[in-house]
């Protein structure tokens, strides 16, 4: 499908909330709320949410065994975009399911659905979410969505694929990186005028993935540098893991530190990202995931030696891809 097409849904899609399952709802509320500083709401024993803004939901928390995201949910502007949306994921033969009223309401949104997505990653869609009459302030949504996700995968370019057939996915640029030896290529890709909303990352050569979780990292943007400085001061304080120190990124030149979430996978606060400019905007290769900082902290041999015995398991499975959405995939220009 051509994405530049009259059909084209680019721009009318939004990353609207992410859905994590976890036993750690404890360790959640302390690096949710003191670390990070989001709005914690309980909506009963297995169940809650946070929130960074007027959304009622931006993170929903379910009790479970994954310690993952498993669901990505995505905001569509309109009725008739949705439609299109869905009548694509039919018409390939991939099955589709309407989220019950309950599931609705737990994501504060209208006109829930899903289906499969890449990485065991379920894919919602949404029309119309609710809001709090108290919105949560210091937090940047908006337009660009909730922020971005990254994964890790033996399969990028149907990656890729999947992201372009289902919601005209533009790619943004690209990073080459090496680390620790191994080499990286690391695909950007836009819905909207955010930079990315989806990282595509994956070694050069053996095709090996080295990351237990389903997303590598997600990001949230911040409305000010003291707000990236001061959550970066809490994380610290309050004793949660530091994944890479603040740095500054060469393609989105966005100031952000990692953090390690209770679960495992990695959560970035950014500030002061670029913005998009379709009108000019052409798709580049960088040398270097950053221009400056972004250092390992806490890394040791251990941690090291466990990520390569999850990439030697990692030859033994097959990735999911939902080959019906994704073809072939989208080889690198």
């Amino acid at each position: 499908m051509n994405r530049h097409s009259v059909n084209s849904v680019f721009g009318n899609v939004h990353l609207g909330h992410i859905v994590i399952e976890t036993r750690k709802f404890a360790e959640w509320r302390r690096f949710g709320v003191d670390a990070i500083g989001m709005h914690l709401d309980t909506l009963d024993h297995g169940t809650m949410r946070f929130r960074l803004d007027e959304r009622q939901c931006r993170f929903l928390l379910n009790y479970g065994p994954a310690e993952d995201a498993v669901a990505l949910g995505w905001h569509i502007d309109d009725h008739e975009t949705f439609d299109r949306i869905l009548a694509r994921v039919v018409d390939r033969g991939v099955p589709v399911t309407e989220g019950t009223p309950d599931e609705a309401a737990q994501r504060g949104v209208e006109r829930l659905w899903r289906f499969p997505g890449p990485k065991g990653l379920t894919q919602e869609i949404f029309t119309t979410p609710l809001v709090d009459p108290k919105p949560v302030k210091g937090f940047v949504t908006g337009e660009g969505g909730l922020g971005h996700i990254a994964v890790t995968t033996m399969e990028p370019h149907k990656v890729r694929g999947y992201y372009n057939t289902v919601f005209d996915a533009r790619l943004t640029d690209y990073v080459d990186e090496t680390i620790s030896g191994v080499k990286l290529k690391i695909r950007f890709l836009r819905v909207n005028s955010r930079h990315h909303s989806v990282a595509v990352a994956a070694t050069g050569g053996l095709k090996v993935n080295p990351i237990r979780t389903r997303i590598q990292h997600l990001n949230i943007q911040v409305a000010n540098l003291d707000d990236m400085l001061l959550a970066y001061q809490r994380v610290q304080e309050l004793g949660f893991g530091m994944a890479l120190s603040v740095g500054q990124h060469t393609n989105d030149r966005e100031l952000s530190f990692y953090a390690r979430s209770p679960s495992g996978f990695e959560w970035e606060v950014g500030w002061n990202p670029i913005v998009v400019d379709e009108s000019t905007w052409e798709p580049a290769t960088h040398q270097s995931i950053s221009i400056w900082g972004h250092q390992p902290v806490g890394q040791t041999v251990i941690d090291k030696l466990a990520q390569f015995a999850r990439a030697a398991q990692s030859l033994r499975h097959r990735e999911e891809t939902v080959p019906a959405l994704s073809g072939a995939g989208i080889p690198d220009e």
